[in-house]
């Protein structure tokens, strides 16, 4: 994706970095995220997905280091082992598709609901790829099965009132997948898909899915919705602040159904 769109689409250099502190045991709502910053206004964002054992690694991570580097050699790393790179790579991978959404004129879906797209009704069998508890009475208001597949054993103590399970054969027999983004960044979506059915609608939600999403249609997603960055500097200060993006940023949606596929000119 990275080399295709930079052959069509001059990428501006990366003008600013902001990495929040990472803690140990977690981090806090606040600071989940860090974001790359482009000539020209594109921004990027990443989770940072990092564990205390990368503490060094991390903090060893300078914005200027970084400023006026070419984006892509950071995107080509996306996939990586090492968490640190991974999450470098998404960052520049988001930030380099948000230039392109711009500079090719791409035409984006402000309008629908990503979650409604689902369309959830009594009868259906929801999979729930991450905990989104917000989401949860809506899904069983509308009177359908819930199974909630989550990597962390905790919440399964936690909140024992929610049907959470780590084994991802739940997702067979379910008509309808709401997967994190976050599958995204950590490499597991393949193993994900690879356990839901071949019909079942799928839907990749999350603030760092700001890329192209041919790759997931490929893989037999559905839906794609992610967070634009509009407005960069009011978007640097409310991070840096660690306040909430809602006045720099528009949810967006990309639907298989009429997608007409990545600018290659």
């Amino acid at each position: 994706m990275v080399d295709s769109l930079s052959l069509s689409f001059p990428v501006p250099r990366i003008k600013n970095i902001f990495f929040p502190p990472l803690y140990t045991g977690g981090q806090p709502k606040d600071s989940e995220f860090m974001a790359l910053f482009l000539e020209g206004g594109a921004v990027g964002i990443s989770y940072v997905l990092l564990d205390s054992e990368r503490m060094d690694s991390y903090s060893a991570l300078r914005s200027g280091d970084f400023i006026g580097s070419e984006p892509g050699v950071f995107a080509r790393e996306f996939g990586s082992d090492d968490p640190v790179k991974n999450m470098l790579g998404l960052a520049a991978l988001n930030a380099i598709c948000r230039h392109v959404f711009t500079a090719a004129d791409c035409r984006l879906d402000f309008a629908t609901d990503s979650l409604g797209m689902l369309s959830v009704a009594a009868g259906d069998r929801v999979g729930m790829v991450g905990l989104f508890t917000p989401l949860i009475k809506r899904v069983q208001s509308a009177g359908a099965e819930l199974v909630i597949l989550e990597k962390r054993g905790d919440l399964i103590e936690r909140f024992p009132e929610f049907p959470i399970t780590m084994d991802k054969t739940v997702l067979r027999g379910c008509n309808k997948v709401l997967c994190t983004s976050i599958t995204v960044c950590n490499n597991t979506i393949d193993d994900i898909l690879a356990n839901c059915d071949q019909d079942a609608q799928v839907a990749v939600i999350g603030p760092t899915a700001g890329y192209f999403p041919d790759p997931l249609f490929k893989r037999g997603v559905d839906i794609v919705g992610g967070t634009l960055v509009t407005d960069g500097d009011l978007f640097y200060r409310l991070i840096s602040e660690r306040e909430r993006w809602g006045p720099s940023t528009r949810k967006f949606c990309f639907q298989k159904a009429d997608y007409d596929g990545m600018p290659l000119e």
